[in-house]
């Protein structure tokens, strides 16, 4: 018997290491995993029994485990509730494990596999489907794709998992370039594939506002396209590829988009940027710059100099917008940006500068410090909680903003020494726009330098925190800023495989993450990246 006991600091258990042709070919790596020798096959009289076939939630969970398969192995693999010697079992039972955080629910699980099957047991909904992701891992890579007459086997196991981190996020820029409805659903798949949680929804920029506004038509009638967009690397002298290019998605598309993620437990946070990054906007509403315009939506990467001012009557547009996003968003948390505001047009306003003599600011740092909590305060009214990257420390921290630190790991040490929640997601490990090897050999990337090992030596959770600050790290989160990702394939090059390494951190125990044995269980998943039609990188 091979026995694999990986320590959790949630389980308090003792590290055993073993080598890595012994551990399973699971990525993120379980808290805890015992194999056998022995291994089960599923064959025609193969059931899913449900301990309630009554429930909606169990019967959905079973059929998204169940029909991959069906495509590529022919079993008919019927879903039912009455029991079999030869069943793949989903047991929801047992009481949710005390959770501190609402957002936060009881994600872990167990499975087990012998000679009558497999079960999978858990409290919730979600600790089942993370099961059926654990047990799609054991079956042979071609099992999740295209092909037909793949023999399913499992090994005899016992994984007993839950997640060291609640908050496990990729995010997803479109604002640059914009992504088809299929290609995001096909993005929250591998997300949920490996046990991510989170998809941050980066949905306005200089270069396009994305999501249709009813109560402002003009946002995607104007701000929504460009005239063309920069090709060289340099923004001056500007070269442009002379094609207009734009799009958005329909509140329905959203929805839609919405529902699919909460299918798979995964939360969308949508991001309305907010003072700065607002070009689209006020090309379509200029009278919400502290200038007259005109202004375009931006053709060029960068920081742009005209934001929002800081009027009654942009707070009411802002508003109204936020309450739409709320109606189709139902996260508790609102991603509001925050991040790369020049302050020059409101050091150049009256109307700027009497709001910092009337609130009694010392400058203009103050007044985006003013201008956050007053939206914080519109989005706690409606139940919704603020969270923002960390430039929306500069000036001093909303009452009750998560800060997600992206400057390196200073802002997120500070607000959580403030008493404030924070994820971690900085440049130095986590921006998946960063090259993976040598710049000479790879796609045109904005800059820096972020291979895979270096995302899997990724620690959230700074050293300089004590265990009462470091309760205030959620988790951590990649990021994909889009300006040299025209395609998806381009996107799905740049994200995978840093994403599996990037998994493990959020979910595995910080004991149990060993290079090597990462490495020698990657091209397994790799293989099965293949077989779902993943453009990954080869390390």
């Amino acid at each position: 018997m091979l026995v694999l006991r990986i320590a959790s600091i949630t389980l308090m258990s003792t590290l055993t290491v073993l080598v890595a042709n012994a551990e399973p070919p699971l990525i993120p790596m379980p808290s805890q995993a015992t194999v056998q020798e022995g291994r089960w096959a599923l064959d025609n009289e193969t059931r899913v029994v449900l301990s309630d076939p009554s429930s909606g939630e169990l019967r959905r969970i079973a059929e998204m485990w169940a029909e991959p398969l069906r495509r590529s192995s022919g079993l008919p693999l019927p879903v039912t509730g009455d029991d079999s010697p030869n069943a793949v079992r989903l047991l929801l039972e047992g009481e949710p494990k005390v959770v501190d955080r609402a957002f936060q629910g009881d994600e872990s699980y167990t499975l087990r596999s012998g000679p009558h099957g497999v079960s999978i047991t858990a409290a919730t909904g979600a600790g089942l489907f993370y099961g059926t992701r654990t047990l799609n891992q054991l079956l042979p890579p071609a099992a999740l794709g295209t092909g037909s007459g793949v023999v399913l086997e499992v090994p005899f196991i016992t994984v007993l998992d839950t997640p060291r981190f609640p908050y496990r996020g990729m995010h997803l820029d479109v604002g640059r370039h914009l992504f088809p409805v299929d290609f995001i659903k096909k993005y929250i798949d591998l997300l949920a594939h490996y046990k991510m949680n989170t998809f941050h929804w980066h949905l306005t920029e200089d270069q396009g506002w994305r999501l249709e506004i009813k109560k402002y038509p003009k946002l995607t009638e104007v701000g929504a396209f460009r005239e063309q967009t920069q090709v060289a690397k340099k923004r001056r002298p500007f070269v442009g590829d002379g094609q207009r290019y734009g799009g958005f998605y329909t509140q329905e598309e959203a929805r839609e988009i919405v529902a699919y993620a909460a299918e798979r437990y995964i939360r969308v946070i949508p991001e309305i940027e907010m003072p700065g990054h607002s070009t689209a906007a006020l090309a379509a509403y200029p009278e919400f710059a502290c200038t007259e315009g005109p202004f375009k939506v931006a053709m060029t990467w960068g920081v742009f100099e005209d934001i929002y001012c800081p009027t009654e009557e942009t707070f009411t547009f802002l508003e109204n917008v936020l309450s739409e996003v709320m109606e189709i968003f139902p996260s508790p948390y609102i991603h509001i940006g925050g991040d790369e505001a020049p302050k020059t047009r409101w050091e150049e306003s009256e109307v700027a500068q009497e709001v910092i003599r009337r609130e009694g600011l010392k400058d203009e740092h103050e007044l985006q410090s003013w201008f956050i909590r007053r939206i914080e305060k519109f989005l706690l009214a409606n139940g919704r909680r603020l969270i923002g990257w960390d430039e929306i420390l500069e000036g001093g921290l909303a009452p009750e903003a998560t800060v997600m630190s992206w400057r390196g790991m200073e802002g997120g040490i500070q607000a959580a020494q403030q008493g404030h929640d924070v994820v971690m997601t900085p440049t130095s490990h986590v921006y998946f726009d960063y090259y993976q090897a040598d710049r000479k050999t790879e796609p045109l990337a904005i800059g820096g330098l972020t291979p895979l090992e270096k995302v899997y030596a990724f620690e959230p959770v700074p050293p300089e925190l004590n265990a009462e600050q470091a309760r205030h790290v959620l988790g951590a989160q990649g990021n994909v800023w889009t300006e040299y990702m025209k395609t998806s394939d381009y996107v799905e090059y740049m994200v995978f495989p840093r994403l599996l390494a990037l998994a493990e951190v959020v979910w595995s125990p910080q004991e149990a993450r060993q290079w090597d044995s990462f490495e020698a269980r990657l091209p397994q998943e790799l293989e099965r990246l293949g077989h779902l039609g993943v453009n990954y990188r080869k390390p």
